[in-house]
């Protein structure tokens, strides 16, 4: 076997962020008083929030900003009262009970069980945690590396020094990176020299700048990678 560890991306690999994001919103609105709110804005919302986690892959704004300017712009955007730094607290509360997984999720981490495993993503620390602890797969990881606790997030080659320390590894070769985002996962992964999977369940186009070493639709693929390699 030629991969001891496989670093597993969270949201939208193994996790279903689309519905904890849905979850989310809808008790967070309806927490303020606007029960319809989620079903009204969640497009322009995902708008902003996708394109300020862009932002935040270039190092144009911190994760600790990104938090809350989100809630600021969608408020500014459509004429809303609400705070944004109080519904950003109620929005990740409510977040962090988002365990929803990706279908063969809990399998393929049954079937890579003679493998070192862990995840590797970006995000606010005590929400990933409670999601992933809240989880079936909350006993699967040998280390949970998150970008606000690294102080890095992909696909900056900080967060992967500091996953190969937390996890004690040495060898490149041996380390598998998969994750459903090329300009954060494989990126990340291709440029701190380990081999990258792209999950690509929806058969999105490439990017010819960003190369994975394999590329998969579903995640019961992978055993025949690992098994292969």
């Amino acid at each position: 076997m030629k991969y001891e560890c496989i670093l597993f991306d969270a949201d939208d690999t193994l996790f279903d962020y689309g519905m904890a994001e849905s979850h989310a919103l809808i008790h967070a609105f309806a927490h303020f008083g606007l029960p319809t709110g989620a079903q009204e804005y969640a497009a322009s919302y995902q708008e902003i929030n996708h394109g300020l986690w862009k932002e935040l892959e270039q190092g144009q704004i911190t994760a600790a900003a990104l938090r809350v300017e989100r809630f600021n712009r969608l408020f500014a955007a459509h004429q809303l009262s609400l705070k944004p730094d109080e519904f950003s607290e109620a929005y990740l509360r409510f977040l962090g009970e988002g365990t929803f997984l990706i279908q063969g999720a809990v399998e393929i981490c049954g079937e890579l069980a003679g493998c070192r495993l862990a995840i590797i993503t970006n995000g606010f620390k005590h929400v990933q945690q409670s999601r992933i602890k809240g989880s079936p797969l909350s006993e699967v990881f040998e280390e949970i590396i998150i970008s606000e606790e690294a102080g890095y997030q992909k696909p900056e080659t900080g967060i992967f020094d500091y996953a190969f320390a937390k996890l004690k590894l040495s060898d490149r070769r041996k380390v598998l990176i998969v994750g459903d985002s090329l300009t954060s996962d494989i990126r990340g992964g291709n440029n701190y020299g380990i081999d990258t999977c792209w999950f690509n369940p929806l058969g999105k186009p490439g990017d010819p700048e960003i190369l994975p070493t394999y590329e998969i639709r579903s995640l019961d693929e992978l055993v025949e990678i690992v098994n292969r390699a």
